[in-house]
């Protein structure tokens, strides 16, 4: 259930496509300034292969903080598969300085709410219409803040979305503050625990009503993390295996060193699968979750604190409103401040 697996599954969809969207130059990336509503500034970028497929599928691919839709582009692979398979690519930019995704708001964690993953809604209608595009072959994917913006992609457009593959992320809602771009570091360190009925819940209540079928999800997370801690990954777990109706810690399948050395594959049905190294589970504790959208009340804060002279790695977290751990960055990287929650070594 790989992403390229996804990928491969377009060579049924055929030849190329020539219609009015060679309005687009093709085979680079090119930013879209029109594309509908966009009440929270999304940059909206848009990769259209030389060889577009008949109603061609599409992947939403949503950057990691500090990150751009061009790095994004250049660091993945997903333009390159485009070119085999005729599938077009949806780069979302995020507007906030640091670039993080707006996963903590009342506005992005509801449906049409005019948050962040309204706009990006509103860049996959566009594509659907001005490609004529398969709207039954549409997937989310992202890394990090991406990756959570993934997980709430799938919770606030469901419609949308065939499938969801998130790599090192947490469960929608686990970051809310209630306030916009915010940075919640008892979720990021993974110490908000909850049950898989209440974090299904929280999917619930962001687009209340909702009825209709679910997007499959795929969710990656390594051990090593010291940026979005590994128990995130159970987490996630619980929260669409309360969606799918599935027992979190009940896998159907339970597949060692795959789809690599170290690695394993949890397989709870057709709907959900995870994939990790070896997880600790952490001491449980509670945090305000987005049970309603209609409050917004912002978690405590703490000072940052060196913790005993210890160093984070590359890339790893440093600093920021409520951060306790690390302080200091492993040689040669240093401690750079990504905004007022989040400073990362680079």
């Amino acid at each position: 259930m790989k992403f390229s697996s996804i990928a491969s599954g377009l060579l049924a969809l055929g030849a190329s496509f020539a219609s009015a969207a060679e309005m687009v130059k093709r085979a680079s990336l090119q930013q879209v300034t029109n594309f509908g509503s966009n009440p929270s500034g999304v940059k909206m970028y848009i990769y259209v292969p030389n060889k577009l497929a008949t109603k061609p599928a599409i992947i939403v691919a949503i950057h990691y903080c500090s990150g751009t839709a061009s790095a994004y582009y250049q660091g993945t692979q997903y333009a390159q598969l485009a070119e085999t398979y005729g599938y077009i690519v949806i780069y979302p930019e995020s507007p906030y300085s640091g670039t993080c995704w707006d996963v903590s708001s009342p506005a992005s964690l509801t449906h049409n709410g005019g948050g962040n993953s309204n706009s990006i809604a509103n860049m996959v209608t566009y594509t659907i219409n001005q490609y004529g595009a398969d709207a039954s072959k549409v997937f989310v994917t992202g890394t990090s803040s991406g990756a959570m913006m993934t997980n709430v992609m799938a919770a606030t457009y469901p419609e949308m979305f065939a499938a969801g593959s998130a790599y090192a992320g947490v469960a929608a809602g686990c970051f809310y503050t209630g306030t916009v771009n915010g940075w919640n570091s008892t979720c990021s360190q993974g110490q908000s625990i909850h049950t898989q009925q209440e974090w299904a819940n929280t999917v619930y209540n962001m687009y209340p009503g909702y009825t209709g079928a679910r997007p499959k999800m795929l969710i990656h997370h390594g051990s090593a993390d010291t940026t979005i801690y590994p128990q995130n990954f159970n987490e996630t777990m619980k929260q669409w295996a309360g969606v799918f109706g599935y027992t979190y810690g009940q896998p159907q399948q339970t597949i060692a060193n795959n789809p690599a050395s170290g690695w394993t594959k949890y397989v709870y049905g057709p709907n959900l699968v995870g994939i990790t190294t070896a997880v600790t589970t952490t001491a449980a504790s509670t945090t305000t979750l987005a049970t309603s959208t209609k409050t917004s009340t912002a978690p405590a804060t703490t000072s940052s604190a060196s913790n005993g002279g210890c160093t984070s790695q590359r890339w790893g977290q440093c600093g920021g409103i409520g951060w306790t751990g690390c302080s200091a960055c492993v040689s040669p990287y240093t401690c750079q401040k990504i905004n007022d929650w989040y400073s990362q070594c680079l």
